[in-house]
């Protein structure tokens, strides 16, 4: 399981748009959206999260708006909100959920649910390029270099490891997924390491004691680049990298030779790759 930017887990985002503000008394409306909300999170839990599996949720969200047509309030928009996020979080469907959040906002303007609509038209924008971006990274092209500083100061870049296999690993302490695949990582490392494997790790954490603590109890000795800006990284965002862990196998040219390799799969590739250079 990835980590993706503003939606770390469906079920939980789905809770956080499901949020009122204060309100005198529940409407009608908020109390029929919390039901279905329900039955999509219900859903979600049996990993239940395709179109067939949702259609009907998916009618049941159109229902409401029908009947509560002519009401230009926060409760009914956010009913549309709800609908737009499902096809963007858990459908991937950017067509059809930017097509209802353009609705939201001829259809609801003034409410709250669409003085929203412009942050996440920004933030679909901003995920998409990243994608774009990342997907320029394939196999057998050049990863392209960068000049920063390490965390003790120390000028980094692809080019001071030329002739060496490099792991570029964007992770976090606060990832699970990343701390699940740490053992993997240190057994590849502790093995290859003194044959040419080398690891730059490029953290998105923010507190930077935090990853000096954790990477000196885990004896993870590579090298670490840190800004503190999480998702806002430097290089995070320079790449595209909008889940983690996300990690790039290079060659001792910088070719990139594996993307986001896990278990023995790594120890695997880095071995073949070290045989033959």
């Amino acid at each position: 399981m990835k980590t993706r930017i503003l939606a770390v887990l469906v079920v939980l985002s789905f809770s956080l748009f499901s949020q009122r503000g204060v309100a005198a008394e529940p409407t009608a409306a908020s109390g029929e959206l919390n039901d279905l909300v329900a039955k999509v999170k219900a859903k979600l839990q049996e990993n239940k999260r395709t179109e067939a599996d949702l259609a009907p949720e998916l009618r049941e969200f159109d229902a409401l708006l029908a009947k509560h047509k002519g009401e230009k309030t926060d409760d009914v928009a956010q009913i549309l909100l709800m609908e737009a996020m499902l096809y963007l979080q858990v459908l991937d469907n950017n067509e059809k959920g930017t097509e209802l959040i353009t609705q939201l906002q001829l259809d609801f303007p003034g409410t709250k649910p669409a003085e929203n609509a412009d942050k996440i038209l920004a933030s679909m924008k901003k995920q998409a390029e990243a994608k774009k971006i990342k997907a320029a990274l394939a196999e057998g092209t050049k990863f392209p270099d960068f000049e920063v500083k390490d965390t003790t100061g120390k000028p980094l870049s692809i080019a001071n490891y030329k002739g060496k296999v490099v792991l570029l690993d964007f992770w976090a302490t606060w990832c699970g997924p990343c701390v699940h695949e740490l053992p993997n990582v240190i057994k590849t490392y502790e093995a290859y390491h003194p044959k040419g494997f080398e690891i730059i790790g490029i953290s998105l954490d923010k507190d930077q004691d935090k990853l000096a603590s954790f990477t000196k109890e885990k004896n993870m000795t590579w090298v670490q680049y840190f800004d503190g800006l999480v998702w806002e990284n430097k290089l995070a965002v320079k790449y595209g990298i909008n889940s983690i862990p996300a990690t790039f196998l290079l060659d001792g040219q910088g070719t990139i030779i594996g993307k986001d390799l896990r278990g023995e799969a790594l120890e695997e590739a880095v071995g073949k790759t070290l045989a033959k250079q």
